[in-house]
C-alpha cells in the first residue's frame, strides 16, 4: 500500500462551530490558555465557558494548556489540568470530577487510518471518569475511556479503555495492578 495524500478528504468532519468562531477561538486559545504569561486559572475558565465549555467548580488550569474546541469539552468539579496539556478534542472530551490530567498529557480524539492509501481521519470521543489520574506525558487515544479512579502512569499510551480502579502503564498501557 502506498499512501496518497492527494486523496485525503476530511470534508465530512464538522467540529461544530462556524469558521469565524474557530478563527476567534484560535487566537483566544493562544492568548489566554497556551500562553505561560497567564497564570490565572479563573480567567482561563471564564474564557473557556464563553466559548461553550462546561466546567464545574474548583477546577484548576495551569499555564500552557491548549484546547482545540472548547464547545466539545466538559470538566467536572475539583479537577486539575496540568502545564502543557493538549486537549485535541475533534470529538467530545468529558473529564469527570476530582481528576488530575498531569503536565504534558495529550488527549487525542483524532487519528488516521494508516491502512488506507487516503489516510482517512478517525474521530472518537474520550471520557475520563471521576477520580482518574492521567500521568505526566501520557497519551489517551481516540475512543478511550479511563475508568473511575483509574491511573495511567507517567509516559504511558492508552490505546484501549482502562477499567475502574486499575493502574496501567507502558506503551501500549497494560494493567499492572488493582488499587486496594
Amino acid at each position: 500500500m502506498n499512501t496518497d495524500l492527494s486523496k485525503y478528504d476530511n470534508s465530512w468532519s464538522n467540529p461544530a462551530g462556524n469558521s469565524i468562531k474557530r478563527f476567534c477561538w484560535y487566537f483566544t486559545n493562544l492568548l489566554f490558555l497556551k500562553s505561560h504569561w497567564n497564570p490565572i486559572s479563573k480567567l482561563k475558565i471564564a474564557v473557556l465557558r464563553v466559548f461553550g465549555a462546561k466546567i464545574g467548580k474548583g477546577v484548576v488550569i495551569k499555564p500552557g494548556v491548549s484546547v482545540k474546541y472548547p464547545w466539545l469539552l466538559t470538566i467536572g468539579d475539583n479537577t486539575w489540568i496540568g502545564e502543557d496539556v493538549w486537549i485535541d478534542n475533534l470529538a467530545q472530551v468529558t473529564i469527570g470530577s476530582n481528576c488530575c490530567i498531569s503536565q504534558g498529557a495529550m488527549l487525542l480524539c483524532g487519528n488516521h487510518n494508516y491502512k488506507l492509501p487516503s489516510f482517512d481521519l478517525i474521530v472518537k470521543p474520550i471520557t475520563i471518569a471521576d477520580g482518574a489520574w492521567v500521568g505526566a506525558k501520557c497519551v489517551v487515544c481516540p475512543g478511550v475511556d479511563v475508568g473511575h479512579e483509574a491511573v495511567l502512569s507517567v509516559g504511558s499510551i492508552a490505546t484501549k479503555s482502562i477499567s475502574d480502579q486499575t493502574i496501567c502503564q507502558g506503551i501500549p498501557a497494560l494493567s499492572k495492578a488493582r488499587r486496594i
